[in-house]
């Protein structure tokens, strides 16, 4: 105890009589935690959560989104108590608290901490006083920080109209109070009311985070007037649905009023969306996000999944270009990577190794990176962890994501996304790195490459990060791209690299096919051209994009390509694309084992002319290439 006694006369600690702080601090030991370790995981159960005093260092307290993004919300300084708002939020909002730096902390036991503050109540109110403070400051950042969706992307939207999808508004009158607001919000389960005199046309709008913010203020019987939010994006009725989608996920809101003329007639919420009747997509997506077993997940993955296959088919009947079908796909994808993430540190807790000792990024690469996935692909990804070395637990942090990662691996090929033949997989100690050792390899990399690894470097330069500590994955890729557009020879690397592979159309427009069936690799013969030129042209011009088509409007932006050519190789990519989405299809449905393998010999004369048109405009890209290649070539 005497350690501790200085803390006596330590505002809020004297406050408590002296049984008290015995009972408080009698069984308190000092914690150490190295920078990037957690002091409170959010997987970590409820009874298992500590209560501390923050003596030395600073610590980060992270909120985990459902679509597996971190969120910082707050700092905790040196007298600051961690733990208490979390277990009083519990099962509400989900926290980590992470040390910043080498941090010390007091650990109360906790069942003594919350006797003393249920018995001392001007203890408790000092405790409660600053949670209150911090869950108010906590409440805006959520609101108008974080995203409140994942990615809702059923291209069906972009044909319906906002009247197919709102509901029956609610108004309350400007003079009624916010305690009545704040009833009919509960009785009628929606998440704000339009203000109005006479229930048509709308002065404001007022949801939880006035009436919160009014309650903290105690304020709850004055009117909803003196809270309400004025300004508010509105929808006419017979606008297209996709415009209130768009807004929704770049501008945190309640909800959006929908107008006839100049009354509100209706209103649009995010869970206006979920109600969609026969929507494959957003049934699916939910079912992956509530998916607690893998099990479950390989009966949702899009080769297993035949309503999946059907959606898509329909949407290549409604030409819809294929490079949006293929994002689409990718974020179907992410939601299952995110799940199974999700599920492999849950499963490592189970088993007792606990929650991740440090932050991380997972990370998809190749063609799921740049959102450019068809149903035949396998496993590129890769893990950056925050740096350990100076962790006294370094051995034990490697072990726990080598384990970790091994898990993700094995049930992300049971759910229909193979082991990638080259081991570019997140268990691979090559490609489950600390930021530093990801910068020297970088480095490395672009300094002494040689023609074995640039394959693998192109696949990893369409890195993105999908769970975990984002920043992580932002600040790698701003060192990539600042090494990658200084070094000229690692562009000849890549151009060397990319011309092995020939676009087989000839001069006349004879298309080579190969062995006896004639058969022509969509994916290395063609669609890689276009997308490695592509890159190339990227990397030189800075340009940080990873999507082909986003990188394709961005050389237009900055004029260094012909806006006429950014669409040509627009064309050729989704036609090349929709023939390998509709060859694998025909092989889901014949039960064939899946590939980027085109058949030319069962094409007719229309599509021959098509795929023939979008070769000769990718061998265009690669003559381009070849001719900067010899131009800027050093002997």
């Amino acid at each position: 105890m005497t350690e501790f006694e200085l803390f006596k006369n330590q505002y809020p600690f004297d406050l408590l009589a002296e049984e008290e702080f015995e009972d408080v601090f009698g069984k308190a030991v000092v914690k150490e935690y190295s920078t990037n370790e957690f002091i409170i995981h959010e997987d970590q159960s409820d009874n298992s959560i500590d209560i501390h005093f923050l003596t030395s260092g600073l610590a980060n307290n992270i909120m985990h989104r459902s679509n597996g993004k971190q969120l910082s919300v707050r700092f905790y300084y040196p007298g600051d108590l961690i733990g208490v708002m979390i277990l009083l939020t519990s099962g509400e909002m989900r926290f980590s608290v992470q040390a910043l730096e080498p941090v010390k902390t007091i650990c109360f036991e906790r069942e003594s901490f919350l006797k003393v503050m249920s018995n001392n109540t001007q203890f408790s109110k000092v405790v409660m006083d600053g949670i209150s403070n911090l869950m108010k400051s906590l409440y805006d950042e959520v609101k108008y920080k974080s995203s409140t969706t994942d990615d809702q992307d059923d291209r069906d939207l972009y044909k319906k109209r906002a009247d197919a999808y709102m509901e029956p508004p609610t108004f309350i009158h400007p003079e009624s109070s916010i305690e009545k607001a704040a009833r009919m919000l509960q009785q009628q389960k929606i998440e704000a009311l339009i203000v109005s005199e006479d229930q048509k046309t709308m002065l404001g709008m007022i949801g939880y985070g006035e009436i919160l913010r009014a309650y903290f203020e105690n304020d709850h019987n004055n009117p909803v007037k003196a809270y309400m939010s004025q300004e508010a994006y509105e929808i006419n009725e017979q606008e297209f649905i996709y415009d209130a989608l768009s807004y929704l996920k770049h501008h945190p809101t309640e909800i959006i009023p929908v107008l006839h003329k100049d009354k509100i007639v209706g209103i649009l919420r995010q869970s206006s969306f979920f109600t969609i009747k026969n929507s494959v997509y957003f049934d699916l997506t939910y079912r992956i996000s509530n998916a607690s077993t893998i099990q479950e997940i390989i009966e949702l993955s899009p080769t297993y999944n035949q309503r999946f296959q059907k959606f898509i088919a329909s949407l290549i009947d409604d030409n819809m270009f294929a490079y949006d079908i293929a994002e689409l796909m990718t974020n179907y994808n992410d939601r299952i990577h995110k799940q199974v993430v999700q599920i492999a540190e849950d499963e490592m807790i189970a088993e007792g190794h606990g929650a991740p000792p440090i932050n991380y990024c997972f990370l998809v690469m190749g063609s799921e990176g740049r959102k450019e996935q068809a149903f035949s692909t396998d496993q590129d990804n890769g893990l950056i962890l925050a740096d350990y070395n100076h962790s006294k637990h370094k051995t034990r942090i490697k072990a726990y994501f080598e384990q970790f990662t091994t898990k993700i691996n094995y049930m992300l090929n049971e759910c229909g996304f193979p082991y990638c033949n080259g081991g570019i997989m997140a268990k691979e100690e090559k490609w489950r790195k600390q930021m530093t050792e990801w910068h020297t390899s970088v480095d490395t990399w672009i300094e002494k490459m040689d023609a074995e690894e640039i394959r693998d470097f192109t696949i990893f330069m369409d890195f993105r990060p999908i769970f975990g500590d984002y920043s992580l994955a932002y600040e790698l890729k701003k060192y990539v791209t600042k090494r990658v557009q200084k070094s000229l020879s690692l562009h000849q690397l890549l151009m060397k690299d990319t011309l092995r592979f020939r676009v087989p159309v000839q001069p006349f427009g004879r298309i080579s096919g190969v062995g006896k069936k004639r058969t022509l690799n969509l994916k290395k013969s063609a669609i890689m051209q276009i997308v490695n030129a592509v890159r190339i042209y990227s990397m030189k011009y800075g340009i940080e994009n990873i999507n082909t088509v986003s990188r394709l409007n961005a050389l237009a932006e900055h004029e260094r390509f012909h806006p006429r050519d950014v669409e040509n190789a627009k064309t050729a990519l989704h036609r090349l694309m929709l023939f390998r989405l509709k060859e694998n299809l025909k092989q889901l449905e014949n039960k064939e084992v899946l590939s980027n393998d085109l058949k030319l010999t069962q094409m007719n004369k229309e599509e021959r002319r098509s795929l023939r048109e979008a070769l000769i405009i990718a061998k265009r890209l690669q003559q381009v290439l070849e001719l900067s290649y010899n131009r800027n070539r050093v002997m």
